[in-house]
């Protein structure tokens, strides 16, 4: 993780650093809808008698439960392998668009039975979904429209300098990470694994403020032999894209412009998807 000091928030707004932690402003942004529509069922509690929270609560499980369940399905032959990754959510491996229809559908059986709940429950989840919603919104107008690939100077690792936008010109993965950071290693066999797969695709993986002789030993101590790795000692490419934590993954188009960032671990199924996307 980066040392920042200060509030920060990424290139294209998908992540948010406050002092040595680092969200994504997404993930801020379902949590706050969650406690807006939990605290509105609480007001009508308190004030109406009526306890909506229960199912409240119960629609967010079965919402993340299944938005969780069909990605895992979407990618069952990946956890076939490793099944008890599939309860490991650090990747952000979901389905929200059908989580959230399978929350709906669970509230509104129970709504059409019970007209005493029927406004509380309403009214907690149009909280919540306009929190959401209106939040996602305000962030895609903030954002830089595609913002284009850095012109930044790279280092090759027999000591070569290099413009990143050498790479481009097809979709292209920039892995910025260090030696030193326990997420970066345990996503590098996913990363290797896919830069071999995948030859339509660039992968670079740029190591931030690192020595080359430093990266030369993690790549053969971890037995990994990966193409375009190369140095960036100043961390300019960081500051360039606003990425305050490591490793963060950056998905540019063809052309050259960001399409996706991932903050933290990736693994194979989130990998995979993130390609899909860009390809």
């Amino acid at each position: 993780m980066s040392t920042a000091t200060s509030v920060t928030t990424s290139t294209d707004l998908g992540t948010l650093a406050l002092g040595p932690l680092v969200f994504s402003t997404h993930v801020l942004l379902v949590l706050l809808a969650i406690l807006l529509a939990t605290g509105v069922a609480g007001w009508f509690h308190r004030r109406r008698g009526v306890d909506a929270g229960p199912l409240v609560w119960k629609m967010i499980i079965a919402g993340f439960v299944c938005a969780r369940l069909v990605f895992v399905l979407k990618h069952r032959d990946i956890y076939a392998a490793a099944p008890w990754t599939a309860f490991d959510i650090r990747d952000g491996g979901f389905e929200p668009a059908l989580g959230l229809v399978a929350a709906c559908v669970i509230g509104a059986e129970v709504a059409r039975r019970s007209d005493a709940l029927r406004r509380p429950l309403l009214a907690s989840v149009l909280a919540g979904l306009a929190l959401w919603g209106g939040g996602t919104l305000a962030l895609q107008a903030m954002a830089p429209a595609h913002a284009p690939l850095p012109d930044v100077t790279v280092r090759q690792l027999d000591g070569t300098e290099i413009a990143l936008a050498r790479f481009a010109g097809k979709p292209l993965v920039v892995n910025l990470w260090a030696t030193w950071c326990p997420p970066c290693r345990r996503e590098m066999p996913a990363l290797h694994a896919a830069q071999a797969a995948n030859p339509d695709i660039a992968f670079v993986f740029v190591n931030q403020r690192e020595s080359a002789d430093t990266v030369r030993r993690f790549l053969a101590g971890q037995g990994l032999r990966l193409q375009n790795v190369v140095t960036d000692p100043a961390g300019r490419l960081a500051t360039a894209t606003g990425s305050a934590a490591y490793p963060t993954t950056l998905f540019y188009d063809g052309a050259g412009r960001l399409v996706l960032r991932h903050a933290g671990e990736l693994s194979a199924a989130t990998l995979r998807d993130k390609l899909e996307r860009i390809r």
